[in-house]
This record gives structure tokens, C-alpha cells and sequence, in this order.
């Protein structure tokens, strides 16, 4: 099956706990990324997330979590 990615950056407001990381990291921009797999159907092909993957950026070490997306969605700007 295939899978897709949909990347995007998202600003934090304020810091935010990630538990896969046991740390609170601060407030800022950060990219997050989706991967869907595909599900084939007669006549549509959905699409199902079986990963959100968080990037943090520390000075010259990055690291890739795997994150729950309800985690994410209080910390998250959103521009009026």
C-alpha cells in the first residue's frame, strides 16, 4: 500500500509537554509531519494516519518523535 506525507509548519504559543520526549519544549515553529497510508476501494482510494511525527531542532542535533496528534492541538497558533 502507499503511503503519503504531508508536511507543514506549526507555531506553538506558548512551551508544550511532548510526552514521547518526557521534556517541555519552548514556544515557536515546528515542523510536523503526516504520513497516511492508502486504502484502495472500488471506486475511491481513502487515506488512513498512521503516523504524526514531530521535528525538534536543538542546536546542531535533531531528533524525529513520534507524537499523538491530540498532544499537539492545545499548543498550537492559530492566527485569528
Amino acid at each position: 500500500m502507499a503511503i503519503r506525507t504531508t508536511r507543514s509548519l506549526v507555531t506553538f504559543g506558548a512551551p508544550f509537554h511532548v510526552r514521547a520526549l518526557d521534556a517541555t519544549l519552548p514556544a515557536g515553529p515546528y515542523e510536523v509531519a503526516t504520513e497516511e497510508e492508502a486504502i484502495e476501494g472500488n471506486a475511491l482510494t481513502a487515506y488512513v494516519r498512521v503516523a504524526t511525527l514531530l521535528t525538534v531542532r536543538t542546536g546542531s542535533l535533531v531528533q524525529t518523535v513520534t507524537v499523538d496528534p491530540a498532544d499537539l492541538a492545545d499548543g498550537v497558533w492559530r492566527p485569528a
